[in-house]
């Protein structure tokens, strides 16, 4: 099976917590969903920790790359304009 794409996991994760929340499952298909929903987890986790990597490869500074660690919440400085 090839690996999902991870907008296409979080979407299927969305619909099986909806479903899990509505409660309307028999207890099988219960288990069965939030199985899934694990595996979609573990999924998507990879993902964003493969583009967190990225993301820290491709910053630089001064000219030259250096690993930094990505903060969505700072601000680009004036030195850090590519």
């Amino acid at each position: 099976m090839a690996e999902q794409k991870f907008e296409a996991a979080l979407k299927r994760l969305e619909e099986i917590v909806k479903n899990l929340e509505e409660g309307a499952l028999p207890l099988e298909e219960a288990l069965k969903a939030f199985e899934e929903g694990m595996k979609l987890v573990s999924l998507c986790g990879r993902k964003l920790d493969e583009a967190e990597k990225k993301v820290t490869l491709l910053m630089q500074q001064g000219g030259e790359y250096v690993r930094m660690p990505f903060d969505p919440e700072s601000e680009p400085r004036e030195e850090d304009a590519v």
